[in-house]
């Protein structure tokens, strides 16, 4: 990777020979293939699926320093603090859906404790892996427990609608991990 004195000049690279706009090539990319749609719950389930593993994607390879970078001033926004973000609105699904779990990292005296606290730590970044895994299996869980997405949430609304909420939120961020992960260095592709 080259860079200028200022390290403001990323080169964009990818390492996909195939389609070079592309992540990986078909054959590499995780992402493709899974479980038949099939339905409305399977083709649900397959987008949250793609989101999870795209923005897993976009953090692999990087150490803590360059996950958890701000590479767009004056956000706080970073990979890491992507991880940790998500991991928090994992568990604000299920409350949302209905289940009682206190916040993960945000506090009332720091509303945005998941993005500051994204810190260059090597613990910090097993932690925020760990946790953003076993949120997502916590969810998966929940869902798979309830048979109906029709279900009443809380507040008068349905399940599906906490899941297609939950997809959004996951793409709106895998645009910024894009925009991120190609500031770190250089790395472009879906």
């Amino acid at each position: 990777m080259e860079t200028s004195d200022s390290d403001t000049d990323v080169r964009r690279w990818t390492a996909a020979t195939v389609h070079t706009d592309m992540w990986a090539d078909p054959g590499e990319d995780p992402r493709e293939g899974g479980a038949a749609v099939g339905d409305e719950r399977g083709a649900l389930l397959g987008a949250l699926r793609h989101f999870r593993l795209t923005l897993e994607l976009k953090c692999e390879g990087l150490d803590a320093e360059q996950l958890a970078r701000r590479s767009v001033p004056p956000s706080t926004m970073s990979l890491l603090g992507l991880i940790r973000h998500m991991a928090e609105d994992e568990r604000h699904f299920r409350r949302l859906a209905g289940e009682e779990s206190p916040r993960i990292y945000r506090t009332p005296d720091d509303r945005e404790a998941d993005w500051t606290g994204a810190v260059a730590d090597p613990d910090v970044v097993a932690e925020a892996r760990r946790r953003w895994k076993e949120e997502a299996a916590a969810t998966d869980a929940y869902l798979a427990a309830a048979p109906d997405l029709g279900a009443r949430t809380p507040d008068g609304g349905q399940l599906r609608e906490l899941l297609t909420m939950q997809i959004t939120e996951y793409a709106r961020h895998c645009g910024h991990a894009d925009l991120l992960r190609e500031r770190v260095d250089g790395r472009v592709g879906q």
